[in-house]
């Protein structure tokens, strides 16, 4: 196990094309690190590049304390697992997990035990024998990760691990990734456009942005306190909703107008009169209220989940994006074009300036 450091990483492809653009990342011994954002923004490229499957035009990558610029891949200490399985279809489950063992040269006897001890980690005894073609999606999988666990390397990498598989199976592997990382304590990077797994896998996360890195934190302090606009509609399903309005002295203290649906109080010295703002507020802090109250909307649509309802809604004027409330399922009465009140919860609210960076 070793710590994890990149300082001003960089990579382009030819002129104008830079994908990662002065990555400074610390991950420490043992964590759980989750890379997430939207496909093309860099993530896979620089896990390719601590792999040592890229290379890199600035900066440095550092690993327990070794430089592995100029590091081979086979000698960086580092496992990585692959969205496609990369698996061997003419070696048995055994063979696949040894592998490079077998390839390093090592005993029979020390390629036995290593894969023993990865298949009862991974509770795989049973699938030694069999082909890959004899295996189901999520057990094809924990070979995969089998196969990087034999090597003990310092460092595992995850490229999307899970997304051929169904929602069901994610679900579950999910469980095992978590239950994995608490059995053998191996830093852990991992690479994901679903912010579920994301939420739910990382002890931390970096959330990318164009190749570069928009925020790194806790699941829950990235949820509530997004540093930007990006990061707080990245995170979250239903994504949070934005409304644009302007800062006004109302008389009775500082409010945001929205245009044509009504005034929000704001928190004094946020913003001065005049000043163009974006509330942000989560589906779960917009409350439903009778029509006259609150913002005036209508809703569009809406969604029956068993657990929840999700309603889609217009507020009145021009030039608004459309909202989302998740609301109880007890909510039997509502219908399209019904037309409603808005009430966001002023506990729960973020405030963003014209440049989508967060007021706190």
């Amino acid at each position: 196990m070793a710590a994890l450091t990149l300082r001003g990483v960089r990579k382009s492809y030819g002129r104008g094309m830079e994908v990662i653009r002065g990555i400074d990342l610390d991950i420490p011994d043992g964590e759980f690190t989750v890379f997430v954002g939207p496909s093309g923004c860099g993530k896979s490229t620089l896990l390719r590049m601590i792999a040592g499957l890229e290379d890199i035009n600035d900066g440095e990558i550092v690993l327990g304390g070794e430089r592995l610029n100029q590091v081979p891949p086979s000698q960086r200490g580092v496992a990585m697992v692959f969205q496609s399985y990369a698996l061997y279809p003419h070696m048995t489950v055994a063979e696949n997990m040894g592998f490079a063992l077998k390839m390093a040269g090592r005993p029979r006897a020390e390629i036995d035990a290593a894969v023993g001890r990865a298949a009862e980690i991974l509770q795989i005894g049973p699938l030694l024998s069999r082909k890959p073609r004899e295996l189901s999606g999520g057990q094809r999988q924990r070979v995969a990760i089998g196969r990087a666990i034999v090597r003990k390397p310092k460092v595992f990498l995850f490229d999307e691990p899970l997304s051929n598989l169904d929602a069901a199976l994610r679900v579950q592997m999910r469980i095992e990734l978590s239950r994995l990382h608490r059995e053998i304590g191996n830093t852990m990077v991992y690479v994901t456009h679903d912010q579920v797994e994301a939420m739910t896998l990382g002890d931390r996360i970096a959330v990318f942005n164009g190749g570069r890195v928009e925020q790194v934190g806790a699941p829950l302090t990235l949820y509530q306190r997004p540093a930007n606009r990006f990061v707080a509609g990245f995170l979250g399903s239903p994504r949070m909703n934005f409304v644009e309005g302007l800062a006004a002295d109302t008389g009775t203290g500082l409010h945001l107008q929205v245009h044509g649906a009504g005034a929000v109080p704001l928190p004094t010295g946020v913003a001065a009169p005049g000043e163009a703002l974006t509330l942000g507020v989560r589906p779960e802090h917009l409350a439903l209220c009778r029509e006259g109250e609150g913002w005036a909307a209508r809703i569009d649509l809406v969604e029956h989940l068993g657990d929840a309802l999700i309603v889609h809604a217009s507020l009145r004027g021009q030039g608004h994006e459309p909202l989302a409330l998740r609301l109880a399922p007890s909510h039997t009465e509502l219908a399209v074009g019904q037309a409603v009140g808005l009430r966001p919860d002023p506990q729960h609210l973020l405030l963003f300036d014209t440049q989508g960076r967060a007021l706190q």
